[in-house]
């Protein structure tokens, strides 16, 4: 993806807010933050939460990662499918996608598990790819193009995190991101032949 990107600030600030938060969760004693970050607290049943007026709890956690490799990888996917698709649909949609596909992923994933016990951008993530891949199917006009090795690549690591042997892995909300992208691409593509 070697193309001119224009200024792209929710990208920016998706990736700045994960890494104050990812610091502060990990590297000081903010149980306080990470708890309010989660779709719900453990003690709570259900969404109980969110329908008392917590509605943040429904997307902000994407911002909460379990380790250095959760984040590097998660931020460097955002940084460069974030940007691209800001720069192409612009920062308004853009936003507003990434709101829609972290709510369906954290709700995919605590409605499939029950845990409120979950968090990372990669259902975001998923969301991104499928978008592109889901532009790119037979319109290149639009500019949006994935490298072959890319989706293989992202589609290998999607299948082995299902295997349970990269330990506990929120693969509802991967699933659910991608699903949402893939659809969200394909039919916004299709609406502009």
């Amino acid at each position: 993806m070697n193309q001119t990107f224009r200024i792209t600030p929710v990208t920016f600030v998706l990736v700045a807010v994960s890494v104050g938060v990812f610091a502060l969760t990990n590297w000081s004693s903010s149980e306080g933050l990470f708890r309010t970050l989660l779709i719900g607290e453990p003690e709570y049943s259900g969404l109980q939460q969110v329908g008392n007026g917590e509605i943040w709890r429904l997307f902000t956690p994407m911002f909460l990662h379990f380790g250095v490799l959760h984040i590097v990888f998660n931020m460097l996917w955002t940084w460069d499918l974030g940007r691209l698709i800001e720069a192409r649909r612009g920062s308004v949609f853009y936003g507003a996608f990434v709101l829609a596909l972290s709510v369906a992923s954290n709700l995919a994933q605590y409605g499939k598990t029950g845990s409120p016990m979950f968090g990372g951008m990669s259902g975001v993530v998923y969301g991104l790819l499928g978008y592109v891949w889901g532009q790119g199917f037979g319109r290149s006009d639009l500019g949006f193009a994935l490298n072959r090795s890319t989706v293989v690549m992202m589609l290998v690591w999607y299948a082995l995190c299902w295997t349970g042997l990269l330990g506990p892995i929120a693969n509802w909300a991967h699933t659910a991101g991608l699903i949402v992208g893939v659809g969200w691409g394909y039919i916004s593509a299709s609406s502009k032949k």
